[in-house]
């Protein structure tokens, strides 16, 4: 069924009662040029991101390079502090107690992979506040209707 979004948009949305009549159709309006924006189902289907021609998500990635940020931040802060600003001979330990370091270093690792990832995935799925939004309420709500034909 077509119709209009304030007369700019045409979307077509189609209701299978099976998984295997979806991914046949899915496949046919790929092949016809269509872009898929969404596909809702009640539960999930396996290989269906693959036939929508979703790309792999890069949060995997996102997560490594804010774990990494964290542990370099953690290791050259602390060197920075005992060994520059303001080190201090205890016991005639050394300036830079790698074992010492540990705790922190896990817990700054843990920390900026976490707030990053969260971040990276609000901004992916455009739910975060500086993603500007480019649709209204009232046309995400219509977008999410779909018909039966009888």
């Amino acid at each position: 069924m077509n119709f209009s979004i304030y007369g700019c948009k045409k979307f077509v949305v189609g209701s299978f009662d099976d998984e295997a009549v979806l991914f046949p159709a899915v496949k046919k309006v790929r092949a016809a040029g269509y872009k898929l924006h969404d596909v809702y189902t009640p539960f999930p289907v396996h290989g269906l991101d693959h036939a929508m021609g979703l790309r792999e998500t890069s949060l995997h990635t996102a997560g490594f390079v804010y774990g990494l940020t964290g542990t370099t931040t953690a290791l050259s802060v602390m060197g920075w502090v005992f060994t520059t600003d303001w080190p201090m001979n205890i016991g005639g330990k050394p300036h830079f107690p790698l074992p010492a370091f540990i705790p922190i270093t896990f817990e700054l690792t843990v920390l900026f992979a976490a707030v990053g990832m969260v971040l990276t995935f609000c901004y992916l799925c455009q739910l975060a506040p500086f993603v500007k939004n480019t649709f209204s309420t009232r046309v995400r709500q219509t977008i999410c209707l779909s018909w039966r034909s009888k």
